[in-house]
C-alpha cells in the first residue's frame, strides 16, 4: 500500500527528474576535462617549426566548446582597448572647397556612347558625295565627324568638318587617328572608320558593336594581304570601313609617333594596318565570336532594286559608289529591307504572343488588340474615363475654343483623312482579290486620346464593295483602329544652367500703383535677401494727362519713393525704372522700348503686378527658356475671390495655398513669360511688314501671340506651382482685340470662385430674398 502510494505520487513528476538527468548527463559528456590556454602554450613557432603537440595530440581535445585558439605568433595578452581621434573642426577663417560636379552625369558615372564615325573625304567631294553621305547617315549615328585634307572656305550645312591642311595619304590617316584618340576615344567604345565613297548601313553597323566587348582588341574589317613587304598577318581594307575597340586604340596612341617616322606605305589603310601589327599584334578580322563583319563590292552600273545577290542585301557596307544619286538608291533599298525585315520580326512576336496567351491563366482572353500593343486603360472612378470625339470628313464637335462645331483644318483634317485611308487599305489587303473595296463616305468618326497607348478610332464606313465579275454593292462597315504610341526617346536639347541673368520687367499704370508695395515685399525677400542673379525695372506707363501733371502730382510718386527706400535697405541692389507716355498700352510696344535698351542675348522676365516672384519660379524661368529655340510661358496659380471662397468663414491670413477650393490655374491669363531678347526682335522683325499694313495690331496682340505667329520657336506653356496669384479685381481694356478681351473677362469670372463656391453663395442669397 506504501509503495503504490509514493508510486502515485511519484508518477506526475518522473518525466521531469528523467528528463533533468539526461540533460545533466548531455552537459557533462560535452564539458572536457582539461582546459586549454589561451595563449599557444603547446603549439608554438620554435627553431622556424612548430612544435609537435604532446600527450598524442590531445591538446586541442581539451579545448572549450566555445573558445577560440590562438593564432600563431599571437601574444598570450592583448589588451584591445579602443583609440578615440580627436574632431579637428574646420578652420572658420577658410573658405571651404566647392565641389565641382561634372557637365553631364554619364561623364560622372564613366559611361561611354557605342560607336563614333568618321568619314574619310576629300575636297573634291566634300560637297558631292560626303553630302549625300550626311543625309542617309547623320539622324542615325551618335557622332559623325568628316576628315578631309584640304577644303573650300564654304562647309555644307550640318556637318561637322575638321581639316589637317594636307594632302598626303599617310599624314591624314595619322592625323585622322590622333584626333580621334584626343577628342573621342575617351567618350566612345567604338570608332568606325569609313571612306565617303562607301554606302554604310547604320543600323547593321551599330547593332554589331552593342555585341561585342568593349575591352576586346578587335580590328575588324574586310582582310587583306599586304603588298610585298615581310609583314606578316593582314590588314583591313578602307573601301568597306573597318571597326576599331577603344582598348585597341589605347594600346597603339603610345606608339603611333613611331609608325608616323617608321613605317612606309603607298596606301593609308595599309599604314595602318602595319602599324597595329607591329605594335598590337592585333590582325584585321571578318569574324570574332561567331559575328560576321558582311560588306559588298557594288559593280559599275549596277541598280540596287535587280540586285539578286544574297551578301548584298546582308552587307554592311558597299563599295565603290562613285555617284551621290547612286548613295540614296542604296539608301532606299537598305531602308525597305530593313522596314519589310522589322514586320517580319513584328508579326512573328506577334503570333508568339498569341500561341502563349492560351497558356495563361485567363486563356486567349488574355491577349488584348493589337497583339503586342498595351492594354486600353480601365478607370477606377468617373472621373478616370476617357472621353471619345466625335468628327466627319468635314468638321469636328469637341473645339480647343469650346465651341460645339467647328472646321476640320491642319493636322486634325490630315489626320482624319489618314486613317479613313488606312482603313481601306487594310480592308483591300484582306478581301482582294474576291473584293474591292471602295470607300464612299465616312458616316460617323470618333476617336480619343489614350495615354498608355496611343489614338484610338471608331470609324462607320459606308463602303462599296465590287466582285471580280464587276457586280457591287453598298453597305455599310465598323471598323476600330490604333495609332500606337512609338518608343520613347531623348530629344537632343541645347545646354542651359541656372546661372543666367534675368532681368524681371514690371510694366505698372496707374490704376496698378496701390499693388506696387505688395510686389516688392515679396520680390525683396526672394531676389534681394538671397542674392538672386536677377535685375528688376520699372516701367511707369502715364496717360497723357497723367504726363503734363508729373510736375505737380505724380501718380508714382509713392512707388518711386518705396524704390529708394529698397535702394537704401539693400546697398548693393539698384533698381532702374523708365517712364512712357501712351493713351494705349499694349505689351508688344511696352516691349519695344525694354528690348532697345538690352544687349540681344537677355533674358526677360515679363511680369504682372499680382506676380509673387519666388527663387524656385526664377530658377525654371532660367531653365524652360532656350535662346534660338524654347519661349515660357508660365500658368500662374490664381486665388478665388476669399468673401466666395471662405463665404461664413474667416479667411486665412497666411500665403495662397495651393489647393482646389483656395483657386485654380488661369489658362486664359498670359501675364508672364520667359524669352531672350533675340528671340524678340526676331519675331518682331517678321512681324514688321504686317503692323505697316495694319496699326493696330500692335495694339490687339500680345506677346504670346507674337512668339506663336511670328517665331518658329517652341512655344511651352505650362502650369507653374510655384507661381501663386492673390485675387484682385482688375477691369479688362475694351481696345484689345475681341480675342483678347474675351481671355480677359473669362479670367476674372473664373477668379471669383468654384462653381461650388458661386452655388453656394447664389442659393443662401436666394433664401434670404424668399424669406
Amino acid at each position: 500500500m506504501r509503495f503504490s502510494l509514493v508510486l502515485s505520487l511519484l508518477r506526475p513528476v518522473g518525466p521531469v527528474v528523467v528528463g533533468v538527468s539526461l540533460g545533466f548527463t548531455l552537459s557533462l559528456l560535452s564539458v572536457t576535462w582539461v582546459e586549454e590556454p589561451c595563449g599557444p602554450s603547446q603549439g608554438s613557432l620554435r627553431d622556424g617549426g612548430l612544435e609537435q603537440q604532446q600527450q598524442g595530440g590531445q591538446g586541442n581535445a581539451a579545448r572549450k566548446p566555445n573558445s577560440v585558439p590562438g593564432g600563431l605568433g599571437t601574444e598570450p595578452e592583448q589588451n584591445w582597448e579602443p583609440r578615440v581621434l580627436p574632431y579637428k573642426p574646420p578652420n572658420p577663417g577658410k573658405a571651404a572647397k566647392k565641389t565641382i560636379r561634372t557637365r553631364y552625369i554619364s561623364t560622372e558615372l564613366g559611361m561611354r556612347q557605342r560607336l563614333f564615325v568618321g568619314v574619310l573625304t576629300s575636297k573634291n567631294t566634300l560637297h558631292s558625295l560626303a553630302v549625300a553621305v550626311n543625309r542617309t547617315l547623320g539622324h542615325r549615328l551618335e557622332r559623325l565627324v568628316y576628315f578631309t585634307g584640304t577644303r573650300g572656305r564654304k562647309v555644307p550645312h550640318g556637318m561637322m568638318v575638321v581639316t589637317h591642311g594636307d594632302e598626303r595619304p599617310i599624314w591624314n590617316m595619322y592625323q585622322t587617328v590622333k584626333y580621334v584618340l584626343d577628342h573621342y576615344v575617351a567618350d566612345f567604345d567604338w570608332v568606325f572608320l569609313v571612306q565617303d565613297d562607301t554606302y554604310m548601313e547604320a543600323h547593321r553597323v551599330s547593332h554589331l558593336a552593342s555585341h561585342l566587348s568593349i575591352d576586346t582588341l578587335l580590328y575588324m574589317g574586310r582582310p587583306e594581304e599586304f603588298i610585298g613587304g615581310d609583314t606578316q598577318g593582314r590588314y583591313c581594307y578602307g573601301g568597306f570601313g573597318y571597326l576599331l575597340s577603344r582598348a585597341l586604340l589605347l594600346r597603339l596612341q603610345p606608339h603611333l609617333e613611331s609608325c608616323r617616322n617608321d613605317i612606309l606605305s603607298a596606301r593609308p589603310d595599309e599604314w595602318l594596318g602595319r602599324c597595329i601589327i607591329d605594335y598590337t599584334g592585333v590582325d584585321c578580322v571578318a569574324e570574332h565570336e561567331g559575328l560576321q563583319y558582311h560588306y559588298f563590292e557594288l559593280g559599275k552600273n549596277t541598280d540596287p532594286e535587280k540586285e539578286s545577290d544574297a551578301r548584298f542585301d546582308a552587307a554592311f557596307t558597299v563599295h565603290p559608289v562613285l555617284d551621290p544619286a547612286q548613295i540614296y538608291r542604296l539608301h532606299r533599298h537598305f531602308a525597305r529591307v530593313e522596314l519589310e525585315r522589322t514586320y517580319q520580326e513584328i508579326q512573328q512576336l506577334q503570333l508568339e504572343i498569341q500561341n502563349t496567351s492560351s497558356l495563361s491563366a485567363d486563356g486567349e482572353l488574355s491577349a488584348t488588340w493589337p497583339t503586342g500593343i498595351t492594354p486600353p486603360f480601365q478607370p477606377k472612378t468617373r472621373f478616370e474615363v476617357l472621353r471619345w470625339d466625335y468628327f466627319t470628313e468635314e468638321a469636328a464637335f469637341a473645339c480647343v475654343d469650346g465651341a460645339p462645331k467647328c472646321e476640320l483644318r491642319g493636322a486634325d483634317a490630315a489626320d482624319v483623312a489618314d486613317v479613313v485611308a488606312a482603313a481601306v487599305e487594310e480592308l483591300n489587303h484582306r478581301y482582294q482579290p474576291v473584293l474591292h473595296v471602295r470607300k464612299q463616305q465616312l458616316l460617323n468618326g470618333y476617336r480619343r486620346f489614350d495615354p498608355t497607348r496611343g489614338m484610338e478610332y471608331t470609324l462607320d464606313l459606308q463602303l462599296e464593295m465590287v466582285t471580280q465579275k464587276g457586280y457591287s454593292r453598298s453597305l455599310a462597315k465598323r471598323v476600330h483602329l490604333l495609332r500606337p504610341l512609338s518608343e520613347v526617346e531623348i530629344i537632343p536639347m541645347p545646354y542651359v544652367t541656372e546661372a543666367s541673368r534675368v532681368n524681371v520687367i514690371l510694366p505698372l499704370t496707374a490704376p496698378e500703383r496701390d499693388y506696387a508695395a505688395r510686389f516688392l515685399e515679396v520680390y525683396a525677400a526672394a531676389a534681394f535677401e538671397n542674392a538672386e542673379n536677377a535685375v528688376l525695372t520699372f516701367l511707369f506707363i502715364y496717360d497723357p494727362f497723367e504726363a503734363q501733371q508729373v510736375s505737380q502730382n505724380d501718380v508714382f510718386g509713392a512707388v518711386k519713393a518705396r524704390i529708394a527706400e529698397y535702394e537704401r535697405r539693400y546697398t548693393q541692389v539698384k533698381i532702374p525704372w523708365i517712364s512712357v507716355k501712351t493713351d494705349a498700352p499694349s505689351q508688344i510696344k511696352v516691349m519695344d522700348i525694354i528690348s532697345k535698351k538690352h544687349p540681344v542675348d537677355t533674358l526677360f522676365l515679363v511680369a504682372g503686378v499680382s506676380t509673387e516672384v519666388t527663387t524656385e519660379f526664377l530658377n525654371r524661368c532660367r531653365m524652360n527658356t532656350i535662346n534660338s529655340w524654347q519661349v515660357f510661358f508660365p500658368i500662374h496659380f490664381q486665388g478665388y475671390n476669399p468673401t466666395i471662397a471662405f463665404h461664413n468663414q474667416p479667411s486665412p491670413l497666411s500665403s495662397l495655398d495651393l489647393v482646389r477650393d483656395a483657386g485654380h490655374f488661369d489658362r486664359d491669363a498670359f501675364n508672364e513669360a520667359c524669352f531672350y531678347n533675340a528671340d524678340y526682335m526676331a519675331a518682331r522683325t517678321r512681324m514688321a511688314s504686317d503692323a505697316q499694313d495694319n496699326e493696330d495690331i500692335l495694339e490687339t496682340m500680345d506677346i504670346y501671340d507674337l512668339f506663336v505667329k511670328y517665331s518658329n520657336l517652341h512655344v511651352f506653356r505650362a502650369v507653374e506651382p510655384a507661381l501663386l496669384q492673390q485675387y484682385r479685381p482688375h477691369s479688362c481694356n475694351p481696345r484689345l482685340s475681341e480675342e483678347q478681351y474675351h481671355r480677359c473677362v473669362q479670367s476674372s469670372l473664373e477668379g471669383l470662385g468654384s462653381r461650388a463656391q458661386l452655388a453656394m453663395v447664389l442659393f443662401e442669397q436666394e433664401q434670404g430674398n424668399s424669406t
